[in-house]
């Protein structure tokens, strides 16, 4: 029997030695690699006759080299150089501390601190719940205790789950045991699991199994495959007993939005108005008791590739909260606080209370807009160039908007987007839904302008009575627009025109003044009369270069 690569190896560690190499390698390596060699070539070179000669000579002074080098390096004790334990077991939190902050663009930022039991040296530890959406490469590992003497060797993200599909990948090629619904019981090697349980036993006969099992029996859960998603440090401490540590990281699957309520008045003059916080967990994980943050705002990051999470149902909570959400500025953004711990389960929608304000003015008016810009956008936009086909931007559209507009300074608040629902109470007392629209960031101080619906009872019409070509840089048209109203009381309509022709534009004659509104929009306001009809019509010229 020969030495072989263990000879090699050892007259390589005891040439390096010699050169003075092994004086940039750390102990704690060393004392490991000195001792597996050792323990190696010591059952090498049992049987050997021991001849002071040769390549067993050299191997006797390597491994007497090699073992007073590891006693050398075990009894230096030097701040920089911490002892390495020879076993270390992985170490699991004591506590947790947990803050969430979500933005209402579908990431959140999740701080979690916990404690630990350190050794002096090498240490692993775990942390287990966290999100399965997580990003990994934005894990930030922070000791509170001992910054400077902690230093992190290695991060690793493990989420290799234990399912079925995950097992029988894993015991390809090994024994395992299926009973099926009959009692039969079949024990072989796993040959495959697609499209049924192939199974060879000793004798080398194939067995296919497909539908009907019960149970499928495996001896061991496989390493390498976990239950929970769990993020792992190596890292090395200079001295031993508890530390807290903190990691932050981002992750998907946790979005928030407002939802408001809005109860219009009997008089229409007034609004009652109620916003929520609606918070969607679906990233894996729960949350218990953290200090819950919101942002609000337009947060510019980078695209993101997709998450790990997979398709989950919501279950849906709605809680109060205690006392006020706290707002304040953050950046440029609004920052919302819930003062108490809350606890956002996985898979759950969580409903808040953030602002509540009564009797807030408001405006109920009507828009009859031809074109509908709202949808047919391309209408309303300059391109560039003159539009001279005689038929483009004709479109006729009967129905007449109902809006609703009130002021955010009245309202006192700033409101992030989000959708609104109205309402408005019945003679019963009843409140019934009257539409819904959505609304962007509004700052405290400006307008909050909805869109509830289509009145019944009001019809409008536009056509294109004429259109010429005086030259090759002039076009002139007239429009004749005719609202109808079916109430039995007078109501106003504000009627829109987009003049989209052409930048450069003169209304040539009204039967109704307007105003301009921007460079391609002006607006008529116009009284119809209970049961009655109004016509309104206008000549334009546009002129280019």
């Amino acid at each position: 029997m020969g030495l072989g690569g263990n000879s090699k190896a050892l007259v390589d560690v005891y040439e390096h030695t010699r050169e003075g190499r092994v004086k940039t390698m750390k102990y704690s390596s060393l004392i490991a690699a000195a001792t597996r060699m050792t323990r190696s070539v010591t059952e090498s070179l049992r049987g050997y006759s021991w001849q002071p000669s040769g390549v067993r000579r050299r191997a006797v002074l390597v491994i007497l080299g090699l073992a007073a080098l590891a006693v050398a390096c075990t009894g230096q004790r030097t701040t920089d150089e911490p002892v390495v334990p020879t076993r270390t077991s992985i170490a699991e939190a004591a506590e947790t501390t947990v803050a969430l902050t979500v933005y209402n663009e579908g990431t959140a930022l999740v701080r979690d601190r916990r404690a630990f039991d350190f050794s002096r040296g090498f240490n692993e530890i775990a942390f287990t719940d966290v999100a399965a959406s997580i990003d990994p490469t934005s894990v930030l590992f922070k000791s509170l205790t001992d910054p400077t003497g902690t230093s992190i060797l290695e991060q690793n993200y493990q989420y290799d789950l234990v399912d079925s599909n995950a097992l029988f990948k894993k015991y390809l090629d090994q024994i395992i045991r299926v009973v099926t619904e009959d009692g039969t019981l079949y024990e072989g090697r796993l040959l495959s699991s697609q499209g049924g349980i192939i199974l060879q036993d000793e004798g080398g006969q194939v067995s296919v199994i497909s539908g009907s099992v019960q149970e499928v029996s495996f001896p061991e859960l496989p390493e390498g495959l976990i239950t929970r998603p769990t993020l792992v440090w190596q890292l090395m401490a200079d001295q031993a007993g508890s530390q807290d540590v903190e990691i932050t990281y981002l992750t998907g699957g946790i979005s928030w939005q407002a939802d408001y309520v809005v109860l219009l008045g009997s008089d229409e003059q007034s609004i009652d108005l109620d916003g929520w916080v609606t918070l969607r967990n679906t990233s894996g994980t729960t949350y218990q008791d953290a200090r819950l943050k919101l942002i609000a705002g337009d947060l510019q990051r980078q695209p993101q590739p997709g998450f790990a999470g997979q398709d989950l149902r919501f279950a849906a909570e709605a809680e109060l909260a205690a006392a006020p959400v706290e707002q304040r500025e953050f950046f440029e953004y609004k920052l919302y606080e819930v003062p108490r711990p809350v606890t956002v389960k996985n898979n759950e929608n969580k409903q808040i209370e953030f602002v509540s304000v009564n009797e807030v003015p408001a405006e109920k008016f009507f828009v009859y807009d031809a074109l509908q810009c709202r949808n047919n956008y391309w209408y309303c936009n300059f391109y560039g160039y003159p539009q001279t086909d005689p038929s483009y931007g004709i479109a006729s559209n009967p129905k007449v908007m109902v809006l609703l507009e009130f002021d955010t300074e009245q309202a006192k608040a700033d409101l992030p987007k989000g959708r609104v629902r109205v309402y408005q109470e019945d003679i019963d007392g009843a409140a019934l839904l009257i539409g819904e629209d959505t609304i962007d960031h509004t700052p405290e101080g400006e307008t909050v302008r909805l869109y509830v619906g289509d009145a019944f009872d009001i019809v409008g019409e536009r056509i294109q009575t004429d259109f010429r070509r005086p030259s090759d840089k002039t076009l002139e048209e007239s429009f004749e627009i005719t609202l109808r109203n079916h109430k039995d009381e007078a109501v106003e309509v504000r009627v829109v025109e987009h003049l989209f022709r052409w930048s450069e534009w003169r209304v040539l004659r009204s039967s109704y003044d307007f105003e301009k509104l921007d460079s391609s929009t002006i607006e008529f306001r116009v009284r119809i009369p209970a049961d009655g009809e109004i016509t309104l019509d206008y000549d334009v010229r546009y002129n280019w270069p």
